[in-house]
């Protein structure tokens, strides 16, 4: 099985998801304040919902249409949450969305912000792509301070759900 590089911040180590992390993926997802802001799995997630979004995860990095990063800690390797981008290489398109979720135990310490930066760093420098956006719901304002903070800026809201995508080009992306 083809696996995603790992890579290193200052405070994280990115990798590819492992079986191993199927309850710690189904502990914090199933927390309520994270289920209500990501659509990345099931809610709540089952044991067996967690083991299958991790093959799924897999699978998708080998065809090349995503790239989903487990998110732990340099100190401990404790599971916080999850990072990747999901590919549109096709015309009309060369870009990427840009997704992630960390747990409600590691909010407010940065993780999300660090992680996102790396993952868009990442994306500009191994895929031929030309754009990089996220999508946020006004509800969570935080998010949107995320992508604020590495480099995003406001490209327009969109009409479901209140909606707000952001997005970064390769030609704005420093580093």
């Amino acid at each position: 099985m083809k696996t995603a590089p790992t890579f290193y911040t200052e405070r994280l180590i990115l990798r590819s998801f492992t079986f191993e992390d199927a309850a710690d993926v189904k502990r914090l997802t199933s927390d309520p304040d994270v289920a209500s802001t990501t659509d990345a799995t099931e809610q709540p997630c089952e044991d067996e919902t967690a083991e299958a979004w991790i093959q799924w995860c897999h699978k998708e990095f080998e065809k090349g249409t995503m790239a989903n990063f487990a998110v732990t800690l340099r100190t401990d390797g404790t599971l916080i949450g999850t990072v990747g981008l999901v590919f549109r290489r096709h015309l009309p398109y060369k870009d990427a969305s840009l997704g992630y979720w960390i747990g409600k135990p590691y909010w407010n310490c940065g993780y999300a912000t660090e992680a996102a930066k790396a993952m868009v760093a990442y994306g500009f420098r191994k895929y031929d792509i030309d754009l990089i956006f996220a999508d946020y719901a006004k509800r969570n304002p935080a998010s949107g301070s995320v992508l604020e903070k590495i480099g995003m800026h406001y490209a327009y809201d969109l009409s479901e759900e209140d909606m707000i995508r952001y997005n970064i080009e390769k030609s704005e992306f420093v580093k």
